[in-house]
């Protein structure tokens, strides 16, 4: 058994066409996040703990933002290229767990989504929930949002 923890966060862009994804799922009526790919920082998070715990480096390891490849890439193909990866190395997803960082939008809403959606892709449950800072530092000045992650791999 394995245990990786990925950690992720963006900016709020000033593109005010950019859409907001978190966890696979679109978040209309928020600003988007600032970033290479689509800036979905959950599905980030949850990436750099798969990667961590098939001790294979990080996300930009794999996916570097200087790759014109995954300009605007939908965080989905990340997270399927990064299950290929781990499941390559012998490891299968036996559990996960996001939590997601923000002041502002409230998510409550959208959280058995992002559940649904990620455990669809993982092929086991994730679990997703949010919390905010109270207001302590740039993410609780509303300046963008986080996210962490952790993963238990088994050998297979």
């Amino acid at each position: 058994m394995r245990i990786g923890q990925g950690i992720d966060v963006h900016a709020f862009s000033v593109d005010e066409g950019r859409a907001l994804w978190l966890g696979l799922v679109q978040v209309p009526d928020a600003p988007g996040l600032k970033g290479h790919s689509d800036a979905d920082v959950a599905t980030h998070a949850l990436c750099d703990a798969l990667l961590g715990a098939a001790n294979l480096g990080d996300l930009g390891r794999h996916f570097p933002d200087a790759d014109p490849t995954y300009r605007d890439a939908p965080s989905r193909r990340l997270l399927e290229a990064t299950l290929v990866l781990v499941r390559e190395e012998g490891f299968r997803v036996m559990s996960a767990d996001v939590t997601i960082v923000a002041e502002s939008p409230r998510l409550a809403t959208f959280l058995p989504a992002m559940s649904s959606a990620l455990s669809d892709v993982v092929g086991t449950t994730v679990s997703v929930k949010a919390t905010t800072t109270e207001g302590l530092g740039a993410l609780g000045r509303g300046e963008g949002i986080g996210a962490s992650a952790v993963v238990l791999l088994e050998e297979t």
